[in-house]
């Protein structure tokens, strides 16, 4: 009988990666995790057993993880052994295995995130700058001797 692997989310963060097991109405769930890997086991809802094996892409630090787990998911926060290094890929394979995807709904590009910020910090100033270097407004006190005047003569 061919292993079931649960459907698999991760995304990158500069501190964790994090990965959620989807298994609904999972029983018996086990987290078994090392400095360079993770082994997921868990019964499904008709009690058919569910396991993931993956080896990280870099070291993590598996004293300092965590898992949460409910009805529908298991979700572990594993922390990076370096920090603020982005991973392209959550597995040290190059190859994608079928059950693992992105989650794109928490994806976020943190790297550059400084980057981006300085431009729109720098392009903010500029924008002060060009406002502020504006010349004086122009002197308008003519205007009302003119409307006086136009009255003047449309009352004639």
């Amino acid at each position: 009988m061919a292993t079931l692997h649960a459907r698999t989310l991760w995304y990158d963060r500069p501190k964790y990666v994090f990965m959620e097991f989807c298994v609904e109405d999972n029983t018996d769930a086990r987290v078994l995790l090392e400095d360079h890997r993770l082994v997921f086991s868990c019964k499904n809802a008709d009690g058919v057993e569910v396991c993931n094996e993956i080896e990280f892409y870099a070291k993590v630090n598996s004293k300092d993880s965590q898992d949460k787990r409910s009805g529908r998911s298991i979700t572990c926060f594993v922390r990076k052994w370096k920090e603020n290094v982005a991973w392209p890929r959550l597995t040290k394979e190059d190859i994608k295995p079928v059950w693992l995807s992105v989650d794109f709904d928490n994806w976020r590009d943190w790297e550059g995130d400084e980057e981006t910020e300085l431009v729109h910090v720098e392009h903010y100033a500029e924008l002060l700058k060009k406002v502020s270097t504006k010349a004086p407004p122009p002197v308008m006190d003519d205007l009302d001797d003119d409307s006086d005047s136009a009255a003047e003569a449309a009352g004639t």
